[in-house]
């Protein structure tokens, strides 16, 4: 390493790790289930985002199998010179379906897909106001598009019409955008979409929603959209094929017009190479399942509410969510890390999350008790909470 690197970096970490704001990766040694293994020791898990607890599902691994027999383990190529096999297509036109839209675009990730869309459709000439809570891949996106980013109060609705009314009526734009997450990831809280709808045709905003925990979740799995009965009046749906849907990538739904313009603009789609077709089918079979099975779905809130009204009983601090996303809120960064490290001593693996992930001052460990979890672990769960909570002086 470089002397002028390695006096870069080290200062900082030393100061990370001082402010308990370093997070240690562990290495989970098998599937990612209700329970995992790390260094030999199993765990109760909080930590996935694998809702429905299809990552591990024996049909979807079945699907995968079958697919990357017949197409190979890689595409071989970017989507738009011959990275597009039939599966791809019917991996798209398989989620438009669901989420009521004329079309859609698979992306390798998320992340991807907000780096892609919101750069391909908004440039310098335009704004884009966004929730101050919004994920980093909005953030990021915002800004490779060179668009005027205008934070707006989380969950504000009346500073969003004024600050929708001063962008469209001063002039400055040529068009103007609203981003929003669907479901915010650390509080749980679910965006208010009739009333950022009736502003945005007020003002006539481009409107996008990143549901990327809000896809088989809310809507009977097709998303906060559907939840309300918008998906006519939204113009980007974005989800994740990651999380509920237990695999890997990404996706934007919305009209065919909108979609034929990404897949020519959109530089994730037209610069990297394709989902692996084992992916593809995978995600297909998880939308099936969801639609066949939506008990699964349903088993996903009960353990939600269950969970979360054992520790709001406790006395924990569980916010305001309204998803089974349940942060337990503690404050301190460093009382955070220590009681993170408590519960895993104890068998409950629920990671903290703090600064830059959540606002210093707002340290918590998230929990996110999944469709696959039974009641027996959750009470086990409460059982180590109350335990450490009343140990650390949390309750």
């Amino acid at each position: 390493m470089s002397k002028a690197l390695n006096e870069c970096l080290t200062p900082q970490l030393d100061a990370l790790h001082e402010q308990g704001l370093y997070n240690i990766i562990d290495a989970v040694e098998g599937p990612n289930g209700a329970k995992i293994k790390i260094k030999g020791q199993t765990l109760i898990n909080l930590s996935s985002n694998n809702y429905l607890g299809f990552s591990n599902d024996s049909r979807l691994k079945e699907k995968c199998i079958e697919a990357t027999k017949k197409y190979g383990v890689g595409a071989g190529a970017v989507r738009t010179i011959n990275g597009t096999m039939t599966i791809h297509d019917e991996l798209e036109k398989r989620i438009a379906d669901f989420k009521h839209t004329e079309a859609a675009i698979a992306f390798q990730s998320g992340f991807n897909c907000n780096m892609g869309a919101i750069s391909a459709v908004m440039t310098k000439k335009d704004a884009i106001i966004s929730d101050e809570l919004n994920h980093a891949s909005i953030i990021d996106g915002c800004r490779l598009s060179g668009a005027k980013v205008i934070r707006v109060r989380h969950q504000d609705m009346d500073h969003l019409r004024e600050t929708a009314k001063e962008a469209t009526e001063s002039g400055q734009y040529e068009k103007v955008m609203y981003i929003t997450d669907g479901v915010f990831s650390m509080d749980g809280d679910v965006a208010k979409l009739p009333e950022i709808v009736k502003i945005a045709e007020e003002f006539d905003l481009i409107t996008y929603v990143d549901d990327a925990h809000g896809s088989g979740v809310m809507g009977n799995g097709a998303g906060t959209v559907k939840h309300f009965g918008l998906a006519d009046r939204i113009d980007f749906q974005i989800g994740t094929l990651s999380k509920a849907i237990g695999v890997v990538g990404g996706y934007v739904a919305g009209s065919q017009k909108l979609i034929d313009w990404l897949k020519v603009r959109a530089r994730p789609f037209l610069f990297s190479t394709s989902l692996t077709p084992g992916s593809a089918a995978a995600c297909i079979e998880a939308f099936n399942i969801m639609e066949q099975n939506p008990e699964t779905i349903e088993q996903l809130w009960n353990n939600g509410t269950y969970l979360k009204n054992g520790l709001k009983n406790l006395g924990f601090n569980i916010g305001h969510s309204e998803t089974p996303i349940t942060p337990c809120i503690i404050g301190d960064e460093n009382l955070t890390q220590k009681f993170s490290r408590r519960l895993l001593e104890e068998g409950i693996y629920a990671k903290s999350i703090v600064f830059p992930t959540v606002p210093k001052g707002t340290g918590r460990v998230r929990n996110m008790p999944t469709a696959a979890h039974t009641s027996e672990m959750l009470d086990e769960v409460l059982a180590v909470y109350e335990r450490v909570g009343k140990e650390l002086g949390v309750i």
